[in-house]
């Protein structure tokens, strides 16, 4: 079943996150604007309220949540209302897709990743941002089950990522980390890392 009821009655305070944890979202835009690069079309799966697709330059959006995708809108990008496993676009379509904490809240994980493979190009890139289930964020988020977000969320961490990937035909090429504090304790960006397991946030970059 698609989570889509909190993103609809909630889409004001999901978006306010990115302000109230302002250093935490330009670290996680940050590490996962390194892998992004500038494609020439992108999508991003889940895209909620633009806040990665728009300064990244992601021109097409898809996402359950019509509040959301209203607000992506907004931000200049071309939206269409579905889900991961199912995208409505042609076979090799893309130069990128990505997903940034969207894999936690799918049905299917490795009939999405199929997906992402489908629509995209010989060579083209699939960049994956998530919060790791090993990480002390994550361990945290799946204790806190009155957060109406990540309340029947599932995390996985960076192997179980990988293992998905390669399952559905991509190569990992590099993992990327941030956030290594309390998310709402910081004061500046945080650094970013090659490898995983100390970052709460891991993006990892793979390709066709």
């Amino acid at each position: 079943m698609v989570r889509v009821s909190p993103f609809e009655s909630l889409s004001k305070r999901y978006d306010a996150w990115f302000e109230s944890h302002f250093y935490a979202y330009l670290s996680e835009l940050e590490a996962v604007r390194r892998c992004v690069g500038s494609p020439q079309l992108a999508l991003e799966v889940g895209v909620g309220t633009g806040r990665f697709a728009g300064p990244l330059g992601i021109g097409f959006g898809i996402d359950p949540s019509f509040k959301m995708l209203e607000v992506a809108h907004l931000r200049g990008i071309n939206v269409v209302r579905g889900v991961a496993e199912r995208l409505p676009f042609r076979d090799s379509a893309f130069d990128l897709v990505l997903m940034v904490t969207t894999i936690c809240l799918v049905d299917d994980v490795e009939a999405s990743f199929r997906e992402a493979r489908r629509v995209l190009r010989n060579e083209g890139r699939f960049v994956v941002g998530f919060i790791d289930s090993e990480s002390l964020l994550g361990k945290r988020l799946k204790a806190m089950r009155d957060n109406p977000f990540y309340a029947e969320a599932t995390l996985y961490s960076a192997r179980e990522v990988v293992d998905y990937l390669e399952r559905a035909g991509f190569t990992v090429h590099e993992f990327l980390q941030t956030i290594f504090g309390s998310p709402e304790d910081l004061s500046a960006p945080e650094p970013i890392k090659q490898g995983f397991g100390e970052g709460s946030f891991v993006v990892v970059c793979s390709e066709v």
